[in-house]
């Protein structure tokens, strides 16, 4: 079973995701944000979202979502493809680049077709950033295009699509 969970800042995407898998067995928590020891607040932000999970979850700092999410292996939990994209694009130099670089389609896909053909639950969060107003900067307009496909390819290869808002999960499919 593949869930997308979706939700804006704040809105308890994450809280709520952790919350559909087993608290006390074995559970994968892919976590996706680089982190940055310049950035103590960052830093920080990674460490609460650490300590919140369960001593029985294994968490796996890694940008190779696609390989880890293709091995199985039980219940996993991605958080989140925001910042996994955010990397992707960091990548492939997608901020500086007049086109989207052909990686970063290539990457959307390999992670796309990884979770179309995983057989163990996985939970996916994602931010949901298409419903404000049109970014006012390039790499914002760039970052909410990308993130909204790969959020629309996330939906259609999921069983189950929740959308958090004010800590009230919406379900969408």
């Amino acid at each position: 079973m593949i869930t997308l969970v979706l939700g804006g800042t704040r809105s308890g995407k994450s809280a709520h995701a952790e919350g559909l898998l087993p608290q006390d067995a074995p559970v994968r928590y892919l976590a996706t944000a680089r982190r940055d020891p310049g950035d103590a607040e960052w830093v920080a932000r990674l460490d609460v979202h650490r300590t919140r999970r369960p001593e029985a979850w294994t968490t796996v700092e890694e940008p190779a979502v696609a390989e880890l999410v293709r091995t199985g292996g039980g219940p996993m939990l991605v958080d989140d493809m925001a910042t996994w994209l955010t990397g992707v694009l960091d990548d492939a130099g997608a901020w500086e680049s007049a086109q989207v670089p052909a990686s970063v389609g290539e990457r959307v896909d390999e992670l796309v077709a990884a979770v179309r053909e995983s057989t163990a639950r996985v939970v996916l969060v994602s931010a949901e950033v298409g419903l404000g107003v049109v970014p006012s900067t390039r790499a914002g307009r760039l970052f909410r295009d990308e993130l909204g496909a790969l959020n629309t390819a996330l939906a259609a290869v999921a069983d189950e699509v929740l959308l958090l808002v004010a800590g009230l999960a919406l379900r969408l499919k």
